[in-house]
């Protein structure tokens, strides 16, 4: 979506998670990443484990993004992805969320993006090996910028270099 916004010139940038197609744009690596896990009901017997691993998946109702079945599940859990018990997709982690809190299933989705007081009745547990998504800020190859876009990008060169060299 936000490509494509990109694609048709609606957008100088686009901010995505999977890497750029380095043949079409130029990008930058925002600093840290966003870690992978599950979100349940506090009352799931998963939510006393300190991590979640593939085979505690098994036969679970997931739900996930369409992106993260394509692309992160596999780079997590390999092969096994295809006996994964997808019962849902969501673009919106709070339509999400919802359907976690009213008993349908098991939301993959990245860390602290639920509200998990113990009051809210959600819980958020790693996925064990871990699993990480970078996001970059990317922009078209050859763009020509009015003067503030460009100042942005400078700006922002200048502040990720300087956490860089920090880490």
């Amino acid at each position: 979506m936000v490509v494509n916004d990109l694609e048709q010139g609606l957008s100088d940038f686009a901010v995505i998670v999977e890497p750029p197609d380095l043949s079409k744009y130029n990008y930058l690596s925002l600093p840290g990443g966003d870690t992978w896990g599950l979100l349940m009901r506090t009352d799931n017997p998963l939510a006393q484990k300190a991590s979640i691993c593939p085979e505690d998946l098994q036969g679970l109702p997931l739900i996930t993004s369409p992106q993260s079945i394509r692309v992160d599940l596999p780079r997590w859990c390999g092969e096994a992805v295809d006996h994964l018990n997808i019962v849902g997709t969501v673009n919106l982690f709070y339509n999400g969320s919802v359907f976690v809190r009213e008993g349908l299933g098991c939301l993959l989705v990245f860390d602290r993006l639920a509200n998990v007081s113990p009051e809210n009745g959600l819980c958020f547990r790693p996925l064990s090996p871990g699993l990480e998504t970078k996001m970059y800020i990317i922009w078209k190859k050859y763009q020509v910028f009015t003067p503030i876009a460009e100042r942005l990008v400078d700006l922002l060169k200048q502040r990720f270099s300087e956490n860089q060299e920090r880490n």
